[in-house]
């Protein structure tokens, strides 16, 4: 069974970042796809980024040049690096893992793993 543990959520002001991690326990990341996503209450969880398992990465055009999705085989984490944050970005995010074959890398349903999410709140 995997287990899937972010961390790194906080609260900023708005121009600063943040790095979020995902550990991931069962399971070798190298070999999933993954995913971070977040979700703001009411609204659909939405894709951020993802990196497959020959290191291609997808991002949404909203946090192009901003943020950077990175793994570490040898810590079997995921990362998120956010710079530049903006007020639009507050929400909880989410890491998912192994995804489907023939689902865009955005759509959620596609994953089979997620962790319970971190809280990045940024402020004006």
């Amino acid at each position: 069974q995997v287990q899937l543990v972010e961390s790194g959520g906080d609260s900023v002001q708005a121009g600063g970042s943040l790095r979020l991690s995902c550990a991931a326990w069962g399971a070798t990341l190298m070999k999933y796809t993954m995913g971070w996503f977040r979700q703001t209450p009411g609204k659909d969880r939405e894709g951020v980024a993802a990196i497959d398992s020959d290191g291609t990465t997808h991002y949404a055009d909203s946090v192009k040049g901003r943020f950077t999705i990175s793994k570490d085989s040898a810590k079997n984490t995921l990362y998120l690096q956010m710079n530049s944050l903006k007020p639009e970005d507050t929400a909880t995010y989410y890491c998912a893992a192994d995804r489907g074959d023939g689902y865009c890398w955005a759509t959620a349903y596609g994953y089979r793993y997620w962790g319970q999410g971190t809280q990045v709140t940024v402020s004006s």
